[in-house]
């Protein structure tokens, strides 16, 4: 019984820890004055992609973003990342402005 409570333990422990792994998506501001922010009109996007762990491409840089979105005057930015068992892998930048 004892064997079974620690085992049943380092399960619930483990698929606790490991949630993010398996899915994940999730949008994070990267502002810290949020009641203050005006977003802008325009919205830009730059996107980096990553698979089974080895390969990346893509740009998910505030320049490539803004060049995307034809914005000259940066007003917020978010990052969006999504993970499907890490295998497959997103990281976003979006921009806001003028």
């Amino acid at each position: 019984m004892k064997m079974f409570l620690r085992r049943a333990a380092l399960a619930a422990l483990l698929a606790t820890s490991f949630t993010s792994c398996i899915y994940q998506n999730i949008v994070i501001p990267l502002d810290t004055d949020l009641d203050v922010t005006e977003l802008g009109t325009k919205t830009g996007e730059s996107t980096m992609r990553t698979y089974f762990w080895v390969v990346q491409v893509g740009d998910a840089g505030v320049q490539a973003a803004a060049r995307n979105g034809q914005i000259s005057v940066l007003r917020h930015a978010d990052q969006k990342r999504f993970n499907v068992l890490s295998v497959y892998q997103e990281c976003s930048t979006i921009v806001y402005g003028d």
